[in-house]
């Protein structure tokens, strides 16, 4: 889904680079996982109550997750422009939302969650003047995205814990993952040169062009060290994103008078989407309805509940993205791609100074 946070691949890495038939057997395995998974979440499900649910859904709070789920691609699309602006790269905001809701329609329709990290970088390639530095100021956002997951999902169990209904995921468990992703972060914002070093053995493979993917990379580092205030700022942001994620979620719970807090879903909500990291599942599927039901029935909930949960948000998401389509349908002539989706098969980009 769209906030999805899984990390683009190098478009000449080795894995770009599969052969047709490990990437069939790639979407096979993982057609079987998700397949199996709702097979048996579905067998043991009481689809007359399931019914029950989706018939009493009210639509007024559908629609108002629908325009959560809109406020939410805004405040990205803003968090994402402060990055750019730190990086002294200049785009418009309405491009960058066009290509924030094209990006989501790749995300939703396409068997992996790579697609729409890719349509971002490529988008921007040609403002920031190279796809390394595109794809740093992506890099960048997710992880202060994840960052920004963990605070919400580590607020959610502290606060869940004590109103009943403990939560399975340790509240301590979650903070110390947001505390070491901090810590993380600081020491590759605050030490580019530490990072170099640690990529040095790359040079192995191809001492020109790694060397110049690298300097990009510490430049940019360096760049973001001078701009805390942004840093923090898209931080903020991050939160705000997943509250409104969260806020999403909460709609749909209250359109079908489902009995589950606010807290408990700023849990389990972020907790979904770090399980869907996990590159073994269609986009998700099965791997988010298994967490939902896992811990909705640690709270006391049927198994009805999560499920329907689950297929309603991806539903209203798998909708909303349409939105994308409609977006890449309507640009303009103007509007040129700024960099190659991916090189010739065995080719390096050209070195280009920044």
């Amino acid at each position: 889904m769209a906030t999805d946070v899984t990390m683009p691949e190098p478009t000449d890495s080795p894995a770009a680079g599969q052969s047709p038939a490990r990437r069939m057997l790639t979407l096979l395995l993982k057609i079987v996982v998700s397949g199996g998974l709702l097979y048996l979440l579905l067998g043991r499900t009481d689809f007359s109550r399931l019914w029950t649910y989706v018939k009493g859904a009210s639509p007024l709070w559908l629609a108002a997750a629908l325009a959560m789920y809109l406020l939410m691609i805004l405040l990205s699309g803003w968090r994402w422009q402060l990055l750019l602006d730190a990086q002294h790269v200049s785009v418009p905001f309405g491009r960058l939302i066009n290509s924030y809701l094209v990006a989501t329609f790749f995300n939703n329709f396409l068997p992996s969650n790579i697609g729409g990290d890719v349509v971002r970088i490529r988008d921007t390639a040609g403002q920031a003047g190279s796809k390394t530095l595109a794809t740093t100021i992506v890099l960048m956002d997710r992880g202060l995205g994840l960052l920004g997951l963990f605070t919400v999902a580590a607020l959610g169990s502290t606060i869940a814990s004590h109103i009943g209904g403990k939560p399975p995921v340790l509240a301590s468990m979650l903070w110390l993952a947001l505390a070491a992703g901090l810590a993380g972060s600081a020491a590759a914002v605050m030490l580019p040169a530490g990072v170099a070093r640690l990529l040095s053995p790359l040079r192995r493979i191809h001492q020109e062009w790694v060397e110049e993917r690298i300097g990009r990379l510490t430049g940019a580092l360096t760049k973001f060290r001078n701009a805390p205030g942004a840093l923090v700022t898209c931080l903020l942001g991050a939160v705000l994103v997943q509250g409104l994620l969260v806020a999403f979620y909460a709609a749909i719970v209250h359109s079908m008078g489902i009995p589950v807090s606010a807290w408990h879903l700023a849990v389990i909500v972020p907790i979904s989407f770090v399980v869907q990291m996990a590159p073994v599942s269609l986009n998700g599927f099965g791997v988010r309805e298994a967490t939902f039901t896992f811990y909705f029935s640690r709270i006391g909930l049927p198994i009805e509940s999560a499920l329907v949960v689950s297929f309603m948000g991806a539903a209203l998401i798998i909708l909303f993205s349409l939105s994308g389509a409609a977006a890449y349908l309507l640009r303009g002539p103007r509007w040129a791609p700024a960099a190659p989706l991916a090189p010739p098969p065995g080719a390096f980009e050209a070195p280009r100074r920044t």
